[in-house]
């Protein structure tokens, strides 16, 4: 009998012939082990994303959700309580000049990139990506230095979740503790003294007299923090494994840096790091045949839905010619990530500077261990074999 549980290590391994069952055969199901209904089509998971009134999101959006956070942050809010949020929080963003961050940025990868020079081997994780994305969330958002590690550290363990109990356990609610105690520090020594980084401009937005109140500050601090390094670092892994598997495209995005944009656009099509996120019906609904109740929690797959071949042709291929239109890498409707700019320039910079010294590059081992996210998919390690023949080359 098919079952799909979104906590199980297999779903974190290959969840994509399990996503084309559910498609194919359960586009309604109802899932035992998470007490919640899936949905998989990707008509049926854009239309969710953009029906706030029927998918709310004000319970809570991850999967296994943190404590106190829903109501208040921009994703687990709904409409007019979002659009106010969204408003002061993008008042913020502006107000940084994300612009100004990309020579920062380029500076915090090219040196993370130049330590891998003659190296034949490296963990992409640990040796550059949480290097650059770690640095780089602490500039744009003001944090201190010399806490870089245990905040991602933290942050990490925020979004897993126990695969046997379903749910987060005295780890993961500890490194959310510790996450807003630390936040709360920052934001009061910015309130005290303002610079010119998010969290201060998060303290101070205001809009016709509207202002963040403590929770909202304190919470989406938190969760940018949480979203800036698991997020971002774990598409950057993935985009970095597509690319190790896939050596004609690699050489291709290596050889000619204007072919990036196309690369992640697929990668976020075909293996996003964003694989699933939750919702509450607000009154019953009937699609393919199944009622669903009003209160009943709904699972979005973004994952499935972009490998849907009723919305993508020859979905299980990475095509870098592809150009998907309207995938889900970011989420959708209201929800659609309010940081998809700025990541994807990080990114481009990112892969940019890495291929100026490590152009050919194979995944050392062919089995990953991932990490234990019911929400999130990305390895916990990415061990990388170098062509030391195309790094001399390219030297």
């Amino acid at each position: 009998m098919f079952a799909f549980d979104p906590y199980s290590p297999a779903v974190d391994a290959d969840p994509f012939p399990l996503y084309k069952v559910l498609r194919d055969q359960h586009p309604v199901y109802w899932s035992e082990a998470a007490q919640m209904w899936v949905l998989s089509r990707y008509i049926d998971v854009a239309g969710a994303g953009t029906n706030w009134q029927v998918f709310s999101s004000a319970q809570g959006n991850l999967m296994t959700e943190l404590p106190n956070r829903a109501g208040a942050t921009l994703g687990t809010t709904d409409p007019p309580r979002h659009d106010r949020l969204r408003g002061l929080v993008q008042h913020a963003f502006m107000k940084r000049n994300l612009e100004a961050l990309a020579e920062p940025m380029r500076d915090i990868a090219r040196e993370a990139a130049q330590a891998l020079r003659g190296r034949e081997q490296f963990e992409f994780i640990a040796d550059f990506s949480s290097k650059f994305t770690v640095r780089v969330l602490f500039a744009a958002l003001g944090l201190p230095l010399g806490d870089e590690q245990t905040v991602r550290d933290k942050a990490v363990l925020m979004v897993q979740s126990d695969p046997i109990t379903r749910a987060k356990g005295p780890e993961h609610l500890a490194a959310y503790a510790w996450m807003q105690d630390y936040a709360a520090g920052v934001i009061a020594q910015r309130r005290a003294a303002p610079q010119n980084d998010l969290i201060s401009h998060f303290s101070t937005a205001e809009i016709d007299g509207d202002r963040l109140d403590e929770r909202e500050v304190l919470l989406t601090t938190t969760t940018l923090i949480m979203a800036g390094i698991e997020s971002l670092g774990g598409f950057m892994s993935m985009l970095a494994l597509n690319l190790a598997d896939f050596a004609d495209v690699r050489r291709a995005v290596a050889a000619d840096p204007a072919l990036l944009p196309d690369a992640v656009e697929e990668s976020l099509r075909y293996n996003t790091s964003a694989q699933r996120f939750k919702r509450c019906l607000q009154r019953d609904l009937t699609l393919h045949g199944v009622t669903m109740k009003a209160g009943d929690f709904v699972c979005l797959a973004y994952g499935a839905a972009n490998r849907d071949e009723r919305q993508f042709a020859d979905p299980d291929v990475y095509d870098l010619k592809r150009r998907p239109k309207g995938h889900l890498g970011f989420g959708g409707g209201v929800h659609g990530c309010l940081g998809s700019a700025i990541a994807r320039m990080a990114i481009k910079i990112a892969f940019e500077e890495f291929h100026k010294v490590v152009p050919d590059y194979t995944r050392a081992a062919p089995q990953l261990d991932w990490m234990p996210s019911s929400t999130f998919r990305s390895p916990l390690r990415l061990e990388m074999t170098v062509d030391r023949a195309a790094t001399r080359h390219a030297a």
